[in-house]
């Protein structure tokens, strides 16, 4: 039982974060098929579907108060698909992430996203993209150098 309260615990602290079911078991020194059964036996889902879990309530509280995108939220909270977050989000909450949104938008003052990311509230896991790779007549030459000399 202490195995799976430290996966548990695990996934809790670091949800965000990439998580496999692999590492998961490797940690609690089990097999992945008996992580599954034994976790799915004391919480009622798999280690997985907790995860899932996780995640989406916390995606529901950046929705709510956060001034974020709802690409922003999926990439904040560990999805790494809009699409699957939103299919997700939209079967365990019972709406779409954008229609939670909006309906959440005039009850609370929201948070500016910047502030989230500076305090960590919002890991920053993930580069920020990088700039579109500019074409060469974009980039300023000095005077009397040509682009074939």
């Amino acid at each position: 039982m202490f195995s799976l309260r430290r996966v548990r615990d695990h996934i809790d602290r670091h949800s965000a974060d990439p998580l496999t079911l692999g590492d998961l078991a490797v940690m609690a020194g089990m097999s992945r098929f008996h992580l599954v059964r034994a976790f799915r036996a004391a919480y009622g889902d798999t280690p997985i579907q907790y995860l899932s879990r996780r995640r989406i309530a916390h995606a529901q509280d950046l929705l709510r108060h956060a001034n974020l995108t709802v690409t922003e939220v999926c990439m904040a909270v560990g999805f790494s698909s809009p699409g699957s977050f939103s299919s997700r989000f939209t079967e365990l909450v019972g709406e779409s992430p954008l229609a939670y949104q909006r309906r959440w938008a005039s009850a609370a003052p929201h948070i500016p996203g910047c502030y989230l990311f500076m305090r960590g509230v919002i890991p920053q896991s993930a580069p920020p993209p990088s700039p579109a790779p500019q074409s060469r007549r974009s980039v300023a030459r000095p005077h009397g150098h040509s682009v074939g000399a």
